[in-house]
């Protein structure tokens, strides 16, 4: 059987660490686009990168592909790939377009030709329709339209990758698990060797991808996927994938990883996600302020989303916020090596440290940085034009 080809998408700024992610999977040929990253495998590879993808949001199958100039060309390419082979009319849709640089003016009205090309395959071999679901459909058909070309995908996740299964308790405006293990992955912190903690925990979404990492817990043993209910799933291929994932999983065990937020509804709620994720008892959660918080440890990394304009509305908040944080770093978190995700560029300069290294990433549509300062004994303050003086 031929390879068949894929796209993952990812937050943007992790394709890079994606592609290394899907190799290892055994993804043949990976490639890294504007927003995910391209590449072929068999239905073992899909079936893997699903289950074992930390960083991955989606594992899209590309169905077709073709030149267009209006939509009754989007049409007529939707309408000929052999879709009754993959599931059946009992089996709910729904349509998504997303498009760069396309000439069409409605992708509304785009999205409704190819949710008809789709229904009248179906009625011409099936003798009846799918039926439309906006909310839980059974199956996600995506289309991406470039200047010129349309590309079908069937979504194999279903739920996106980043809903791990688990995690009822939610704060406003969270990271996404998929972003938060990216941003572990890029701090270089090694589970089992190296101390972690969030001062600012939230609802524990760092704690919890961490964890799981230290533990290798696969990303997506809590949940169920599309493809699962496809005509064509290999049951016999899947389960002893599903098996191996499960056979490696570590039994729960207290972990040096530590969280702390200054409001016990947080504390509670990342109590309740731990527990969620079977992760009761191996991450330490404790309540506090992060500018009195000591280190738990003599090194290791800390990780933490501080709060911004688009989470406080009040600046000057954060104006005195920022030159306290960088006081208690250089008072409490010496050896250590501390990272902070934040989609305001004032963070670096109200923090008055020297980033060592700045990594620009997307929280969804907020263009973000992910600061690094090492805190070396006598780290270098940036100083003040008064102390310059």
């Amino acid at each position: 059987m031929p390879a068949l080809n894929f796209f993952a998408p990812c937050p943007r700024g992790l394709e890079s660490l994606l592609v290394e992610e899907l190799r290892a999977l055994g993804a043949t040929d990976p490639k890294a686009l504007p927003g995910g990253v391209q590449f072929a495998g068999d239905w073992a590879v899909c079936y893997r990168a699903n289950l074992e993808s930390r960083l991955a949001s989606r594992i899209l199958w590309q169905i077709t592909m073709g030149r267009y100039r209006g939509e009754e060309d989007v049409y007529r390419i939707a309408y000929a790939p052999t879709w009754a082979r993959w599931f059946t009319p009992d089996q709910t849709i729904r349509v998504f377009v997303t498009a760069h640089k396309s000439p069409l003016r409605s992708l509304e009205f785009t999205t409704l030709k190819i949710k008809d090309a789709v229904c009248d395959h179906f009625r011409t071999v099936a003798g009846r329709r799918p039926d439309v679901d906006t909310q839980t459909p059974d199956m996600r058909i995506h289309a991406f339209l470039s200047e010129d070309t349309v590309t079908l995908y069937l979504d194999t996740s279903g739920e996106p990758l980043y809903k791990r299964g688990f995690k009822p308790a939610a704060v406003e405006a969270p990271l996404k698990e998929n972003l938060a293990a990216g941003i572990l992955r890029l701090t270089g912190w090694k589970p089992g060797e190296e101390a972690l903690c969030d001062p600012m925990c939230g609802s524990g979404t760092f704690l919890i991808e961490a964890a799981q990492m230290a533990l290798d817990v696969a990303p997506g043993l809590g949940r169920h996927f599309a493809f699962e209910r496809f005509k064509h799933f290999e049951r016999d291929v899947w389960l002893p994938i599903r098996k191996a994932a499960e056979a490696r999983r570590q039994a729960p065990r207290k972990l040096a990883i530590y969280g702390s937020d200054i409001l016990e509804e947080q504390q509670r709620k990342s109590f309740v996600n731990l527990r969620s994720a079977g992760l009761d008892g191996c991450v330490e959660v404790g309540r506090g302020d992060m500018l009195d918080m000591k280190a738990p440890a003599a090194s290791g990394v800390l990780v933490a989303n501080p709060p911004y304009g688009v989470r406080l509305s009040d600046t000057s908040e954060l104006e005195a916020f920022y030159p306290k944080l960088g006081d208690a770093l250089k008072a409490h978190w010496t050896g250590w090596r501390c990272y902070f995700f934040s989609g305001d560029p004032a963070l670096p300069k109200g923090v008055r440290l020297k980033a060592s290294k700045r990594t620009p990433l997307y929280n969804g549509s907020i263009d973000c940085r992910l600061y690094e300062y090492l805190m070396i004994a006598g780290s270098a303050r940036k100083p003040k034009p008064s102390d310059a003086a």
